[in-house]
């Protein structure tokens, strides 16, 4: 039954936004906690960093639940900054999408590591997701506003991971690991 719940809540927040009646834009801060919802592969890496998380702070170093999605959070940030200043990340793409398979491999596998080590990983892979935020930011908006709300959607996703991995339990966490991992790899063949 957890494993239902679980698997409903993800549905649920992988279902894409939609505006009710058009001609009306989005604004800056709408935009910005959009982005994070409408591609699958910025979707499962949030919710994966916060499922690792909790999975990690359940089997070792109980700070893992609030220092990994910190440090993705704040490296996430100052990437979105280097992709407004207009600057390259030449491997961005592949980075977002294999922080979708890492990550979920890393959930699968449940190594025992130090802190530091998920949140150096976390950090690796939030630049290139930051950058990505930072470059699709739509020409009209305000980037404070466009970054406030992308930081509060992954942050919104992070902690839906965190519950997520609390209603799924350790083994459900492993097969989530597993398909995030699978699905990563669907998303680098495309």
């Amino acid at each position: 039954m957890r494993f239902i719940t679980f698997a409903a809540t993800l549905l649920a927040l992988g279902a894409s936004a939609a505006q009710a009646h058009t001609g009306h834009p989005i604004d800056s801060a709408g935009s910005g906690a959009l982005h994070p919802l409408t591609g699958l592969d910025h979707l499962l890496a949030m919710l994966g960093v916060g499922i690792w998380a909790a999975h990690v702070g359940a089997t070792g170093d109980r700070r893992a639940i609030w220092l990994v999605p910190a440090s993705f959070v704040v490296v996430m940030a100052l990437g979105a900054v280097v992709g407004l200043s207009g600057a390259t990340l030449p491997l961005a793409e592949a980075g977002i999408t294999g922080s979708v398979v890492l990550i979920g491999l890393l959930i699968a596998a449940t190594p025992r590591l130090p802190v530091w080590a998920p949140m150096a990983v976390v950090a690796v892979f939030a630049v290139c997701h930051g950058f990505a935020h930072g470059q699709e930011m739509p020409p009209s908006s305000s980037a404070l506003a466009y970054g406030a709300g992308f930081v509060a959607t992954t942050i919104a996703l992070h902690v839906a991971g965190i519950l997520a991995r609390r209603l799924c339990g350790p083994l459900g966490a492993r097969v989530v690991g597993s398909a995030m991992a699978l699905a990563g790899i669907a998303l680098a063949a495309t």
